[in-house]
């Protein structure tokens, strides 16, 4: 079994059950739906194939619904030519100028200031505000090309304030919620207000404070990099969305980044994916190149949860290969030594009661020797605790919650099972005797148990050895 997680995006070239079932048995662990395409009737058809998958396969197969965000995109109708050098106007309208950039977005013409950079397609095209009065904003060329229409812009250097979610995304999230998805994506995050606003809408819409879908930050702006302590400590999951990264930041620096944001999420216990363009040439090719699966062994060195497929399982022409080679790279990574190499803070970070009791258990399994770390975890906290420590040992968790269940699927090294009434005990032995029928363990085998919370006492969990019969 590997423990690094795959999420793949679903489109066109996934979207039949088939397919996705041939995903999931080559190493997926979560749907991504992407709401910046498609329909909700083709959103609905994955969201059922994989809930079918999910119960006939006996596994959790996360749901995550990636908002579009604040997507900042060209107005103008028609194609334009821009050469360096040149002076441009930029405005939300069309004007009497006859060489205009039109920005499709209320309030970021006002928002613009003199010398920031307006990055257009991916930066292939690049402007410098030069000058800006009350009513006109101008821009020198400095990478010339030509403008298209709906093609995206990025502002890296201009303070938004869109929040995190437009009504098209809170329509998003209205039928995402319906279908009772797993995760919820949000693009260009900046700041950690943004992250606690949706999560207030999520109650709004659900009607509920528990059992929510968990929120995952995406790390895509300059201005989230300035304020990455504060995002991470209010959100979820985090992922490193390297594409908007690299177009915001020097390009050079982008892998600096991933390592120091999934360093600062192992020590806070959260949930980090790194995503874009992992395995970009398999949408063409049958194979990737070696800097890719490069790219992947260090993102699971560095003992990241999860790594992402976009394009490459969405719209490419190998998504079963794509999913394939990766897993096989990730458990190659994973059976080598280098992947055993973890720094010390994963065993010292320790922030409350309950946090040491997790760790004594983590020694407690080195110490033994013991082949997994059982538990019950109703909401996951426990569980992600535990993987906190990217033990060696097998983290078999059991929950009567279904939502968490369906969580663990992002989890590193996390095998969730799922009972909707068993006593705790119960669970324990049940799940032994599952993993013992499958060669995973064996009689004789060490199994350090923790039964978490006990009632009436939240921050007390009972911790012993098990020996499996």
């Amino acid at each position: 079994m590997k423990k690094t997680r795959i999420v793949a995006t679903i489109g066109p070239a996934s979207d039949s059950r088939e397919t996705m079932k041939k995903l999931v048995e080559s190493g997926v662990n979560v749907f991504r739906i992407n709401f910046s395409h498609n329909t909700y009737d083709a959103h609905q058809v994955i969201i059922d194939n994989a809930r079918e998958l999910e119960r006939e396969m006996k596994r959790p197969i996360g749901l995550l619904a990636d908002l579009q965000g604040p997507r900042i995109r060209v107005g103008n109708a028609e194609a334009f030519e821009i050469e360096k050098g040149e002076i441009i106007f930029v405005s939300d309208k069309k004007s009497t100028e006859e060489k205009e950039l039109i920005i499709d977005s209320d309030g970021v013409v006002a928002a613009l200031q003199v010398g920031e950079k307006i990055l257009i397609e991916d930066g292939l095209m690049r402007l410098l505000v030069v000058e800006k009065t009350e009513n006109l904003v101008k821009a020198e060329v400095l990478n010339g090309g030509t403008i298209k229409p709906r093609k995206g812009m990025n502002l890296p250097d201009t303070k938004l304030s869109f929040g995190a979610v437009t009504q098209k995304d809170r329509n998003d999230l209205e039928f995402a919620l319906r279908n009772e998805i797993d995760f919820v994506a949000l693009s260009f995050v900046s700041n950690a207000r943004e992250i606690e606003e949706t999560r207030e809408k999520i109650k709004e819409i659900l009607g509920r404070e528990k059992d929510l879908p968990q929120i995952i930050a995406k790390i895509e702006r300059k201005e989230a990099i300035e304020n990455i302590d504060e995002i991470i400590q209010a959100t979820d999951v985090v992922m490193v969305a390297r594409g908007d990264l690299g177009i915001e930041m020097d390009e050079s620096k982008v892998v600096l980044y991933q390592k120091e944001i999934i360093a600062k999420c192992l020590r806070k216990a959260k949930i980090v994916i790194v995503a874009t363009q992992m395995l970009d040439s398999m949408i063409n090719n049958p194979i990737p190149t070696r800097a890719e699966v490069s790219d992947v062994s260090n993102a699971v060195i560095d003992h990241t949860d999860a790594v992402m497929l976009s394009g490459e399982s969405a719209s490419g022409k190998y998504p079963v290969e794509a999913v394939q080679t990766m897993a096989k790279i990730i458990r190659d990574t994973e059976d080598s030594p280098f992947d055993d190499i973890k720094p010390a803070y994963l065993d010292e970070v320790i922030y409350g009661d309950y946090d040491s009791i997790i760790n004594s258990a983590h020694e407690m399994a080195k110490s033994c020797q013991a082949k997994a770390i059982v538990l019950f975890s109703e909401s996951g906290f426990s569980a992600r605790l535990v993987s906190h420590h990217r033990p060696t040992q097998l983290i078999i968790v059991g929950t009567h919650n279904l939502k968490t269940y369906n969580q663990m699927a992002m989890l590193w090294g996390a095998r969730a099972y799922y009972f909707e009434k068993k006593e705790r005990e119960e669970m324990i032995e049940e799940m032994v005797s599952i993993n013992k029928k499958a060669g995973r363990l064996q009689s004789g085998d060490k199994a350090v148990v923790i039964l978490g919370r006990t009632p009436g006492a939240k921050d007390i969990a009972l911790i012993g050895i098990r020996i499996v019969e």
